[in-house]
C-alpha cells in the first residue's frame, strides 16, 4: 500500500515538474515572477497588518525600546546610543515641544546634520503627532526661505553647525515668524539655545493619548524633491506610506539582528525613509556616518559587523577608486540596498567587495511606483512582466516622449504611445485616487505632475519624470531624467532653479542650464549656456563674480561644473531653451567653437577649458 502511495506521490511530482518545466520553456522568466511575487506577498501582508491595527513609527520604536531598552539602536562616531538613551532624549524633545501648542498633523522643520539628535528630535515630535520636515542643511537663500515656507514649519529645530546656523542667520528677516532653536552653544538673538532647554527638561514619558487621532492619513514627515517643475516640493509621506516604507527591507529578508550602514543625508528619503524607518520597523542597528567617506567606509563596515549597506551610484563608483586591500572582501554584509549603481561598475564593485546580494531598486519620492531588484540581475532595477502588471493595483506605464521639449508624444486620437521592449519611454503610474495630494500646497502644485486621458478618457496618471527601459525578460533599467531635472552627485537637480538663481546676477541675461555626461561618472554635471547683458564681456572679474554667486546661493552638487558663452541664443520652435542638441555637445573643447569656461575651486573664479586645459580640469576638479 505504502509503495502504492509513493508510486503516486512521485507520478503527481513529476507531472508537476514537467509541467513547470514546460511553462519555463514558454515563459523562461516565470521563476523570477514566482520569486518577486512570495517576496512582495510577505511585504503587502505585513504592511496591511500594521495599517489594519494602527502600529505607525513612533509605535515601532516604542516597542522596540520597551523589548530591548539597552539595544544598540544607533552607532556614530564609535558611540553607542541604546534604544533606552534615544527614547530618554526623544521624551525630553516632546516635553519641550508640548509647550508649544501646536496642533496634530502640524510641522516643524529639522535642519540637522547626520547625527543621532537628527533621529531623537523626529522622534521626540512624533510622540506627539507632529508632522517633520526633514531640510537639506547644503541650501540657503530663498531656496530655504522656499522649503520652509511651502511646509508651513512652525518652528524650526537647527544643528550646531556653523554653516547651517549662518544659512539660516541670513534668512533670519524673511521667516521672522518663525522661532529657530539651535543645538550647541548660544548664538545670540534671534535664536533659541535647543541644548540648554534639552538639559532643563526631565525625560519623563509622553502618554500616547496625546497622539489620538492620528491615522494613515495623517502627514508624518515631509522630504523635499526637486522634481521636473522647479524650486523643491514637500512630498506629503503620511504615516500609511511610511509603514510601508518600513515593511521595504522585507523584500530581502531584514532582520532584528540586521546591522545597517548609513552614510547619506538623513533629509533623503533612502537614508531617512527606507534605512531609518525600516531599523525602527525591526528595533534594527544603524551604523550612522556623518558624511561618506571612501577610505572608511569598509572600515566602519568591518568594525561594526555590518550586514546591510546603503549606497547611491557616485558611492559605489567613489568605493572602487580606493587602492585595493587584501580586506576587501572581508566584511559580514549580505546585500547591498540602493539605486543608481552602474551596470558598467556592478559586477567590478560586488566582485571586489565580494557582495553576495545587490538588491537596486527605483523609488520616487512621491512615492507612486517602486521596483526593486530581489532577482540580483546586473543593472536591472526591478521586474515589470505581464503576470506582475496583471496583479498590480496600481499599473505602471512607459510612454514615448519628446526629449526636446520633456512632452509625451500623443497619436491621432490624443492618447499616449506606450513603448516598445528595449525602447526608453517615461514612467507613468496610475492614480489611486483622484483627489490625493501628493505634495503639500496648492491643486496647481500637484495639477502639474498629472496626465490625463494617457490610454482612455478620463484616465489620470502621475508622471515620475524618469525614463526607463524594459527588455525581452522583463528587467526594467534606469535610463535618465526627464525634463527640467538631471541627476548629479545623487541628487536631482532643477535646471529652472539653477536658471533663476544664476540670473538673478545683474551682468547675466539668460542661463540655459542643463546636464551633460563625463567619462567615467554617474549623471551629468551642470553646464550654463549664459547670455550676458548688452555691452558686457567674460572678463576675469566677471567671471569671479559668476563664481562667487553660484557658491554663495547653490548648494554644491546644483553648481554649473561649466559655462559656455554661445553668439546666439538657443530655442526651439516653440520658444522654449533647446537643451537637446547643447547635451549632446557636451563641453569638449575640440567640438565647441564657442568660449567654455570650467569651475576652478582652487582659484574661486571659472577657468578657460581649452584643447591644452582639458587634461588639467580632470586633475584639478573633484568629480
Amino acid at each position: 500500500m505504502t509503495s502504492k502511495r509513493n508510486k503516486i506521490l512521485i507520478g503527481a511530482a513529476g507531472t508537476v515538474g514537467a509541467g513547470i518545466i514546460s511553462w519555463r520553456a514558454f515563459f523562461p522568466w516565470i521563476g523570477y515572477d514566482i520569486a518577486s511575487m512570495k517576496r512582495g506577498i510577505k511585504f503587502a501582508k505585513l504592511a496591511k497588518r500594521d495599517s489594519d491595527n494602527g502600529r505607525y513609527l513612533i509605535d515601532m520604536f516604542e516597542e522596540a525600546v520597551a523589548k530591548h531598552p539597552k539595544k544598540p539602536f544607533v552607532i556614530f562616531e564609535d558611540r553607542v546610543y541604546s534604544y533606552e538613551f534615544m527614547n530618554d532624549q526623544a521624551n525630553r524633545v516632546a516635553n519641550i515641544a508640548a509647550k508649544w501648542g501646536l496642533k496634530l498633523g502640524e510641522c516643524v522643520a529639522i535642519m540637522i546634520e547626520n547625527e543621532p539628535s537628527f533621529i531623537w528630535t523626529f522622534l521626540g515630535l512624533q510622540k506627539l503627532g507632529i508632522a517633520v520636515a526633514f531640510i537639506n542643511y547644503n541650501i540657503n537663500g530663498q531656496p530655504l526661505v522656499h522649503t520652509l515656507r511651502a511646509c508651513e514649519a512652525k518652528v524650526l529645530i537647527t544643528g550646531s553647525a556653523d554653516a547651517i546656523v549662518h544659512s539660516v542667520a541670513e534668512v533670519r528677516q524673511d521667516i521672522r515668524h518663525i522661532p529657530v532653536f539651535v543645538h550647541g552653544r548660544d548664538r545670540g538673538e534671534g535664536f533659541e539655545c535647543w541644548d540648554s532647554l534639552m538639559l532643563d527638561t526631565l525625560p519623563i514619558p509622553v502618554c500616547a493619548s496625546v497622539r489620538q487621532g492620528m491615522g494613515v492619513n495623517s502627514p508624518c514627515c515631509y522630504i523635499f524633491t526637486s522634481g521636473t517643475t522647479g524650486l523643491p516640493k514637500p512630498v506629503n509621506t503620511n504615516q500609511g506610506r511610511c509603514i510601508f516604507i518600513s515593511k521595504s527591507m522585507q523584500l530581502f529578508g531584514f532582520m532584528p539582528s540586521d546591522i545597517v550602514y548609513t552614510c547619506t543625508p538623513l533629509y533623503h528619503s533612502a537614508a531617512g525613509a527606507l534605512g531609518l524607518m525600516n531599523t525602527l520597523d525591526q528595533g534594527a542597528t544603524m551604523v550612522l556616518k556623518r558624511r561618506f567617506s571612501a577610505h572608511h567606509f569598509f572600515e566602519d563596515v568591518r568594525k561594526h559587523n555590518v550586514t546591510v549597506i546603503q549606497y547611491i551610484g557616485e558611492l559605489c563608483r567613489y568605493l572602487l577608486s580606493v587602492p585595493e586591500s587584501s580586506l576587501d572582501g572581508k566584511h559580514k554584509v549580505r546585500v547591498a540596498v540602493g539605486n543608481g549603481l552602474r551596470a558598467d561598475i556592478w559586477d567590478t564593485f560586488k566582485r571586489r567587495y565580494n557582495i553576495p546580494n545587490i538588491c537596486e531598486f527605483f523609488g520616487a519620492t512621491e512615492g507612486m511606483a517602486g521596483f526593486v531588484n530581489v532577482s540580483n540581475k546586473t543593472g536591472s532595477c526591478g521586474r515589470y512582466s505581464p503576470l506582475l502588471r496583471m496583479l498590480d493595483p496600481y499599473k505602471k506605464l512607459l510612454v514615448k516622449v519628446d526629449v526636446d521639449t520633456g512632452d509625451v508624444v500623443r497619436d491621432k486620437n490624443g492618447h499616449c504611445i506606450p513603448v516598445k521592449i528595449g525602447e526608453p519611454g517615461l514612467l507613468l503610474v496610475t492614480m489611486p485616487e483622484m483627489n490625493v495630494q501628493v505634495y503639500k500646497g496648492s491643486r496647481e502644485i500637484n495639477e502639474k505632475k498629472l496626465l490625463r486621458n494617457v490610454l482612455k478618457e478620463g484616465d489620470c496618471y502621475f508622471n515620475l519624470g524618469d525614463m526607463l527601459v524594459l527588455d525581452a525578460d522583463y528587467f526594467l533599467y534606469f535610463k535618465d531624467r526627464i525634463g527640467d531635472t538631471f541627476r548629479w552627485k545623487g541628487e536631482n537637480v532643477s535646471t529652472v532653479e539653477v536658471s533663476s538663481v544664476l540670473s538673478k546676477l545683474d551682468v547675466i541675461q539668460d542661463a540655459n542650464v542643463y546636464g551633460v555626461e563625463i567619462p567615467g561618472t554617474e549623471g551629468r554635471a551642470g553646464m550654463a549656456s549664459i547670455h550676458l547683458e548688452d555691452n558686457i564681456r567674460f572678463t576675469p572679474d566677471v567671471l569671479k563674480d559668476i563664481f562667487r554667486h553660484a557658491a554663495e546661493h547653490l548648494p554644491r552638487y546644483a553648481r554649473p561644473m561649466f559655462l559656455r558663452f554661445p553668439r546666439e541664443v538657443s530655442l526651439t520652435t516653440t520658444l522654449k531653451q533647446q537643451k537637446t542638441q547643447l547635451r549632446k555637445e557636451g563641453f569638449h573643447p575640440q567640438d565647441i567653437d564657442d568660449p567654455l569656461f570650467y569651475y576652478d575651486e582652487q582659484n574661486k573664479t571659472y577657468s578657460p577649458l581649452t584643447v591644452e586645459t582639458y587634461d588639467q580640469f580632470f586633475t584639478k576638479s573633484k568629480l
